[in-house]
């Protein structure tokens, strides 16, 4: 017997492995013959092997199988309820998990009925009577003898009914991990019973059990990661259902918890942890019933390595994620049982307890806010406890990074209390400074030490301390180097008292190489170690003209110099020329930071007027407005030479640039109103013949008109109207003076005045043909709408209706600049009319609808709860962009050739771009398969449309590899003819290099469909793969991508 039903398990897996390379006839052909035979059923014996091979073929080729599942299915339901046949009706059960898991779409309509089957058949024990927990509390206190009578009439052996139990669990699984759509009806039928079935007495059907909860609960994570408050909170919501049955969750497993079977506790544990993922904070009142669990499975003898750090990780999980306050009452039982762990003698426990203590710590006694918890009694034994570990030498690297880690927490926390200690302690990670591979732990924790509010005494380790860090500033390792720069930031903000000159000085020396565009984090870093160290003992800065400051000049010139380095600079130029130090007074330092412009190296022959890069124009006038601003009687000289420079004719565009853009940055912050000859030199420097004066009069304009808004504002306003050859460059005036008005609340206030002169001003030119004009318009207009969106959103929703598609299509453009990922005022407002400007999606004019394609992948990129219940009316309208339209392809004739035009070319970029940011951030409200046919035919279109289809396959193959691995076939093909293209050899070398590029990216998509589980058993990609191999160049190709794949380098599209 036992041969047969091994030869027959044997059989059906064979067939399975052959569909892979059976033809369609074949194929057709071998289900016909099932369904005939399941059809006849001639004994169940065969019928159970023919519902086997079934499913082995749906798991080997799900793609292949779902056409005739519809025919099929019946079959497996009717076999599904027979009489006394439990190993028919798991197989029936496994039928349904493969149908589920390899046929998603085909499988969809029968899901309910397959959910139905499950949670009856998951409580199928004919021989057991699960009776209430007070029936079962009675039966526990039955005699010995009496269970001995019992267990005489049946035994567990003849029970073959668990195995349909657990092929049940794992089919619900399935359906659970992979039918986010369902989820709130999943919580109200599936939950509860799976809930009740924690009490199964068969161990691996629980584990089966917890399993299936687990799978949900990850579901929910992913879905609700993704949905905003409003969503979170509805009463059939996920969330809330999932809250109201935590009690029940508790109930059903706390005294599980501290059973014998360590298998069921770490199930248990498992499913908490995931609990406590989705909802952090829903064990808060539940402590009392879990506490016991962690102690017994910590404390007993029997439990496993393994139980024991699930069971710490799982604390550690509970202690990050619920607030202090609700431990205070448990931590008397935590204490000796984590200490107990600590002085564990495998390394891993030992590993995840420290983490744990770290933890405790922190609960114990928070230091973010007041508590009255008497945390005394506990100090020391968490102390003693980790300093053994401290100290120890022949210990786990990790072990020791972790006690490094833990004492420092521990210090940092309970320092105080720990005072007569720390002559003691603090030495040690002196030691740990020392060690290579200790060090950056020990910098870490000397850097919480040292930025406690406690304000320890670090006497016994500053002196020592210093030179060692700032050797390490020349180490190679950069984390070291980033962690030992921010060590001394807090070590010289709270303890510089304690340094002396030599101290300073052997950090100084370190800090030129620092200072470079190789790495602008660590630049950063760097000047704000030194604004730190100017405010702390300035005297130290005397020596910084012979390496910072030449190191600062270096990078000014940089074209990358931008951003949070950028504003660390400033800040520290600004503390320095406070300073007033010998040498380095106001005149000395604007002496030296514009030298870079008046007395200009040039670069190599670029065919620029200018010796730097733009950018270093507009870093040097950001420094040199810094300095004006931080010192006003100097500065009013520094403007009226601007002024006076800009005015003359002998001045070289490089002075004439940066002159323009530091009068705009010193206009940000003080009122130049008083400059008679101002406007004057900014009006003339409109009409120079650079591109880039004019630009930056248009910068200056703006932002000097920031300052003093009665002023200049009106005079702004009345230029755009009276020049129109020089309307582009005041509108760029108009949107920095918005920018700059939107920027705080006050500044708002003082903007408002103006607010219907401007906003009717633009719309008088949301019209023009220029392109570049109406974007201006649209951004002023977006801008605009943030200072009063309850007035102003309605009337950009009223210009909707303009006859004018230019009008239209600037409307729909200023709505994208309302939108960012950050919350604002106007979203509530936003969501209950944003449909409204989508609904050009449908406009007659081509510009409007892929302006508003471009506004919708703002939206979905940037806050996709605005979109997302729109998603059934705008798909189509999106997918429908993506169709190659023969009425928009033109030939223009150039010369003695014709070249083809597609104006549709713009539109279906767009389209698609918003399909890829719909993977990221819609995931849920997508038909898959739908979504892949459009796919499909990106592969065969324009290059820069067959780039963004590969982008989109491989992240498909992550998000939704068995719906791509149904697709697989008609995929291969597209990208074979991609990676066999030849380019003709009168091509131009850009051509080559675009093709090149298409092969990398094709192969790309190549390298992340074979990750699908069970790709490798498609023969359209196996022998696609093996001829890639097989071609040298392709080959080199292939191999150097799955090296990126392997080092985790493949980029991804921008979709900021």
């Amino acid at each position: 017997m036992l041969l047969l039903l091994a030869t027959t398990h044997c059989s059906s897996v064979l067939v399975g492995s052959l569909v892979h390379s059976s033809s369609s006839a074949l194929f057709a052909e071998l289900i016909d013959h099932l369904l005939v035979e399941l059809t006849r059923n001639k004994s169940r014996s065969t019928t159970r092997t023919y519902i086997q091979c079934a499913a082995a073929i749906s798991r080997a080729a799900g793609h292949r199988m779902g056409e005739y599942l519809a025919k099929i299915f019946p079959h497996v339901v009717t076999y599904c309820q027979p009489v006394d046949d439990d190993e028919l009706r798991e197989y029936c059960l496994q039928a349904f998990e493969a149908f589920v898991s390899r046929c998603p779409k085909e499988v969809t309509p029968h899901v309910p009925q397959i959910i139905d089957i499950c949670l009856d058949l998951i409580t199928y024990d004919p021989n057991y009577n699960y009776d209430s927990e007070d029936e079962q509390e009675t039966m526990e206190t039955e005699d010995v003898e009496e269970e001995a009578e019992s267990d005489e009439d049946y035994s567990d052996d003849d029970d073959m009914s668990w195995k349909v139990r657990r092929a049940a669990a794992k089919c619900l699984s399935a359906v659970l991990g992979s039918r986010p759509e369902m989820l709130a009806d999943l919580y109200k039928t599936v939950s509860p019973k799976l809930i009740s079935r924690f009490k199964e007495r068969e161990e691996n059907v629980k584990a089966d059990v917890f399993a299936a909860y687990i799978a949900l609960l990850q579901q929910t994570k992913l879905v609700t990661s993704r949905a905003t408050e409003d969503d979170l909170s509805q009463s059939e919501g996920p969330i809330v259902m999932l809250q109201t049955q935590t009690p029940q969750i508790v109930r059903s497993i706390h005294k599980q918890l501290t059973e014998k079977s360590v298998k069921t506790r770490q199930g248990c544990f498992s499913l908490l942890t995931q609990l406590v993922s989705v909802l952090p904070g829903v064990l808060g009142d539940h402590l009392g019933a879990i506490v016991p669990g962690i102690q017994f499975s910590l404390n007993d003898r029997s439990s496993t390595s393994n139980m024991k750090i699930d069971t710490l990780t799982f604390l550690h999980v509970l202690l990050t994620n619920l607030p202090s306050s609700v431990f205070h009452l448990h931590v008397v039982n935590l204490v000796p049982v984590v200490v107990n762990a600590v002085g564990d003698s495998f390394y891993k426990i030992t590993s995840e307890a420290l983490l744990v203590t770290q933890q405790l710590v922190r609960v114990i006694r928070p230091l973010d806010h007041e508590s009255s918890f008497d945390f005394h009694p506990f100090v020391n034994p968490l102390f003693k406890c980790t300093l053994v570990r401290l100290k120890a030498a022949d210990i786990d690297q990790e072990v020791k990074e972790r006690a490094i880690a833990c004492m420092g927490q521990i210090l940092t926390n309970l320092g105080d209390v720990l005072a007569y200690e720390l002559t003691s302690c603090l030495p040690v990670f002196i030691d740990r400074l020392r060690n290579e591979i200790t060090r950056l732990a020990a910098v870490k924790a000397v850097s919480m030490i040292a930025g406690s509010p406690l304000r320890l005494d670090l006497n016994a380790i500053v002196s020592s301390a210093m030179p060692l860090l700032a050797s390490f500033l020349r180490k190679n390792n950069r984390a070291l180097r980033l962690a030992t720069l921010e060590l001394l930031r807090v070590l010289v903000t709270n303890y510089g008292s304690l340094m002396s000159g030599d101290d300073f000085d052997s950090v100084m020396r370190e800090l030129p190489p620092l200072i470079s565009e190789s790495d602008l984090h660590v630049s950063q870093l760097t000047f704000s170690l030194l604004t730190t160290i100017a405010g702390a003992n300035k005297t130290s800065l005397t020596k910084i003209r012979e390496g910072v400051l030449p190191a600062i000049l270096n990078l000014l010139k940089s074209a990358l110099l931008q951003g949070g380095a950028l504003s660390a600079l400033l800040l520290f130029l600004r503390q320095l020329v406070l300073a007033a130090l010998p040498g380095l007074g106001f005149s000395d330092l604007l002496k030296l930071l514009t030298d870079t412009v008046y007395s200009p190296i040039p670069m190599s022959p670029t065919g620029t007027t200018f010796g730097v890069h733009k950018q270093a124009f507009h870093s040097v006038a950001k420094c040199s407005a810094v300095l004006c601003v931080a010192c006003p009687d100097e500065g009013i000289a520094v403007v009226n030479q601007l002024v006076a420079e800009i005015k003359s004719k002998d001045t070289a565009d490089s002075v004439r640039l940066y002159a323009l853009l530091s009068l705009g940055e010193i206009g940000k912050d003080v009122d130049l109103s008083g400059q008679p000859e101002l406007l004057t030199v900014i009006e003339d420097s409109f009409l120079h013949s650079s591109e880039e004066v004019k630009s930056a009069a248009s910068h200056a304009l703006g932002n000097v008109s920031s300052g003093n808004l009665a002023k200049f504002l009106p005079f702004v306003l009345q230029e755009i109207e009276a020049q129109p050859k020089r309307q582009y460059l005041l509108l760029h005036s108009l949107k920095e003076v918005i920018t700059r008005q939107s920027g705080s609340p006050s500044s708002v206030d003082a903007f408002k005045p103006f607010v219907n002169s401007v906003w009717t001003l633009l719309f008088k030119h949301c019209e023009s043909s220029e392109e570049g004009t109406r974007n201006v318009v649209a951004e002023c207009l977006g801008k605009l709408t943030l200072i009063n969106p309850s007035e102003l959103l309605p009337l950009l929703q009223s210009a909707l209706s303009s006859a004018s598609p230019y009008a239209r299509s600037t409307v729909v453009t200023a709505v994208k600049f309302t939108i960012s990922d950050h919350p604002q005022a106007i979203d509530s407002l936003l969501r209950s009319c944003i449909g409204h400007f989508l609904e050009t999606l449908q406009d007659p004019d081509l510009t409007v609808r892929r302006v508003a394609l471009v506004t919708f992948n703002s939206a979905a990129h940037n806050k996709p709860v605005l979109v997302r219940d729109l998603l059934h009316k705008i798909l189509p309208q999106l997918y429908g962009e993506t169709v190659v339209r023969k009425e928009l392809i033109r030939e223009v004739e150039m010369g003695p050739f014709k070249h083809t035009v597609d104006d549709g070319l713009d539109i279906r970029k767009a389209a698609y771009e918003c399909m890829y940011t719909l993977l990221d951030s819609c995931l849920e409200r997508l038909d898959i398969f739908e979504f892949l046919s459009h796919v499909e035919s990106a592969l065969k279109d324009h290059y820069d449309i067959k780039m963004l289809a590969y982008l989109m396959l491989a992240r498909l193959s992550t998000l939704a590899p068995n719906a791509v691995l149904q697709r697989l076939d008609s995929l291969i093909a597209p990208l074979s003819t991609t990676v066999h293209m030849k380019v003709k050899p009168s091509a131009v070398k850009q051509e080559f290099e675009k093709q090149d590029e298409l092969k990398r990216s094709a192969l790309r998509a190549v390298a992340a469909l074979i990750t699908i589980p069970d790709s490798d058993k498609s023969p359209a990609l196996s022998d696609f793969v093996s001829h890639i191999k097989t071609n040298a160049e392709l080959s080199a190709m292939f191999d150097a991508i799955q090296r990126d794949v392997a080092s985790g380098t493949l980029e991804a599209m921008d979709t900021s």
